[in-house]
């Protein structure tokens, strides 16, 4: 397999007029040997490998897939206001490095949270510059909103989050269901979606204590979240769609029991979508060791058989996409030293690894590279309407690209990371497939390890006519 090389074909060069060439693109159509033909920021033409324009400089990548550019609408950046958590510059540095070359930034780590037009230009302002991929942002729906929903929309926001728990920031409630039917039918008339955390707390939990033992027990973590709270959650969500209109995505789907109420709202036509994340597909329940905060997140791993019941509701397309839920915090906040799961901060930090995390298991399970493109690329992409430039390699989508190997196989090193933190539960396992190049609108961004040219990332803002790259 030869390295990636350039080289030019008949004629010369023609500016910024190249082609991308490898014996595996994934296309809409499926994996073939192909060359992705780009101008500008733009891809002109897809063509077998014999069909290359004259004067187009051409670079082969020989054997190494070439994927679209990764469509991630489930980040937490956290900036402005918490920083030292995560951040624009190192979030974006390592979505470049993991082939993820759009963002969704998620309303509520920031300090303002993103629940007013005020806010998202704050946010906005604070990615000038910053920017190593495109970012966009959802807005935020908690109690006493509802009369920023309009100007929100009206600011460019590509979709609201609401939690249907307690988000743990406090300026960031839970919306109730009276919130959530004021404010649905302003989101279909816009056509953007909801995204829900959807956990309903019903009484106590399971398992509820305050042992040492238990405080540091995953088991009696997991207790403490039951399914049921995601089931009721759900149903409540169907309930409101039907009735709206609205369309509704559940964000972080851990639980594979509510799949067959999910495909009941299918049946009917509901506009409703699904989303589930890495670490609910790579780890089980069983495998994670007492004390060890980095795995905890909400809702928590289940059992390894509900993991292969989420893997069959991806192959019945009844999970739609595939987000990483990024969501780093600092050393101190995770008590890692001590792991307390009661009070260790939740989340996991994996966005420079969602593509090889999610690589290593679906290839065990038959899957292939176009099913990878569906749920982390094209899927994303219609969810927040961004499809009609994003998520794919077709004529007339941006040219964002990643060369991909995938078979190369590495153990993973935290020293190697681009998240402001490091702690990752990933730490030393051996995942499949490595982000070689990345390219943003025609351009590299990211190289083997290095960051090559300015920060071209734009944010994108929705309008009338679709999402717009601005510089603010």
């Amino acid at each position: 397999m030869p390295d990636p090389s350039t080289h030019t074909a008949k004629g010369d060069p023609a500016g910024d007029h190249w082609a991308l060439l490898s014996r595996r693109v994934v296309t809409p159509a499926g994996v073939r040997a192909a060359a992705v033909v780009v101008c500008g920021a733009t891809i002109v033409d897809v063509v077998a490998p014999g069909e290359l324009p004259n004067s187009c400089r051409v670079e082969d990548v020989g054997d190494r897939a070439v994927l679209p550019g990764l469509v991630d609408i489930h980040v937490h950046i956290n900036e402005p206001g918490r920083t030292e958590w995560e951040g624009f510059a190192t979030a974006t540095r390592a979505a470049a490095a993991g082939g993820i070359t759009t963002l969704v930034d998620m309303p509520l780590n920031c300090s303002p949270v993103t629940t007013t037009p005020e806010a998202l230009a704050l946010k906005a302002g604070a990615a000038a510059g910053q920017l190593r991929v495109d970012c966009g942002f959802h807005g935020g729906v908690v109690p006493g909103n509802r009369g920023q929903i309009g100007a929100l929309i009206a600011a460019g926001v590509v979709g609201f989050k609401a939690f249907l728990c307690p988000s743990g920031i406090d300026e960031f409630p839970n919306a109730s269901e009276s919130d959530l039917r004021a404010v649905m039918p302003e989101l279909a008339r816009a056509g953007l979606p909801l995204l829900v955390h959807a956990e309903l707390i019903a009484g106590d939990a399971p398992g509820a204590g305050s042992t040492p033992a238990d405080r540091r027990s995953y088991a009696h973590y997991l207790a403490s979240r039951p399914r049921v709270w995601e089931h009721d959650a759900i149903r409540l969500m169907i309930t409101l769609c039907r009735e709206t209109g609205c369309r509704v995505h559940v964000v972080h789907l851990s639980s594979a029991d509510a799949l067959p109420m999910i495909a009941q709202a299918r049946a009917e036509g509901l506009p409703l979508t699904v989303e589930t994340c890495p670490h609910y597909l790579a780890f089980a329940a069983e495998e994670i060791p007492d004390g060890d905060p980095r795995f905890k997140c909400a809702p928590p791993i289940r059992e390894r058989e509900n993991r292969e019941r989420l893997w069959q509701g991806l192959r019945d397309g009844l999970i739609d996409t595939i987000g990483s839920d990024h969501s780093p915090a600092p050393p101190e906040l995770k008590l890692l030293a001590e792991g307390d799961l009661s009070r260790a901060w939740g989340g996991i930090a994996s966005l420079q690894l969602a593509l090889p995390a999610v690589w290593t298991e679906a290839r065990a399970r038959g899957f292939n590279l176009a099913d990878l493109a569906r749920w982390m690329a094209s899927g994303p992409s219609e969810v927040v309407g961004l499809s009609d430039r994003k998520g794919a390699i077709a004529p007339g989508r941006a040219a964002d690209l990643v060369v991909f190997d995938p078979d190369t196989r590495a153990a993973v090193d935290p020293a190697a990371l681009h998240h402001r933190h490091r702690a990752t539960p990933y730490e030393g396992r051996v995942l499949a497939g490595r982000v070689e190049t990345t390219y943003l609108g025609g351009q590299t961004v990211y190289r083997s390890g290095i960051f090559p040219g300015p920060n071209r990332g734009q944010v994108l803002l929705a309008g009338g006519d679709g999402c717009r790259g601005v510089t603010p």
